[in-house]
């Protein structure tokens, strides 16, 4: 359990990226009254964290309304998780996750899709399992990834100035590493499904 646990954990934590999207959250915010920010940060974490428990949980009944199997699943979301990597890695004019708008955040782009994103979302719909134990692992483990993205998002700014730019860009390009080579994981594991279905 604990090692379920703790990939999970991993996982989620890459796949969201709090780290990497501190200068978002910090940009997003710029405009917004101190006193008012740290509202918006749980407000924003509430969101995308209830909209992740959602898919984890009817995820299942979700494939089955679309006639999508685990496999097409498992490979589709481990591409979006090497792209998503690859643009951390080889940082992009407009950022991992794209441009975003100016002025009080709501939902778009902090909650969706900077922390619940598609490729958040293909993961956690990897999670659906018919066992009490699995699933109480996986709610765990995305509620200590939730408790990660306030501790981050809240001290943000605090953060972003005592490390520095450069520092942030290389913790960014570490994790988009080993999101890369989880991504592959995943997409040998889904070809590997695939094949012996043949």
């Amino acid at each position: 359990m604990t090692q379920s646990f703790f990939q999970t954990f991993i996982l989620l934590l890459l796949v969201t990226d709090p780290f990497g999207n501190v200068p978002l959250f910090v940009t997003a915010l710029k405009d917004v009254p101190p006193a008012r920010r740290p509202r918006i940060v749980v407000r924003e974490c509430a969101i995308a964290f209830l909209l992740l428990l959602l898919f984890m949980f009817f995820g299942r009944h979700f494939l089955t309304a679309l006639q999508l199997t685990d496999i097409s699943l498992r490979i589709g979301g481990s591409v979006i998780l090497l792209i998503i990597a690859m643009r951390m890695i080889f940082p992009h004019p407009d950022g991992v996750l794209g441009k975003s708008e100016h002025g009080e955040p709501f939902i778009v782009p902090l909650a969706i899709p900077a922390l619940a994103g598609p490729s958040a979302l293909a993961t956690v719909l990897l999670f659906t399992s018919r066992s009490t134990e699995e699933v109480m692992v996986h709610v765990a483990a995305l509620a200590a990834v939730g408790i990660v993205w306030l501790a981050v998002f809240l001290g943000a700014e605090r953060l972003q100035k005592v490390l520095g730019t450069q520092v942030m860009t290389a913790f960014e390009r570490l994790m988009g590493l080993i999101l890369t080579a989880m991504s592959i994981e995943m997409l040998l594991g889904g070809v590997r499904a695939f094949v012996k279905t043949l």
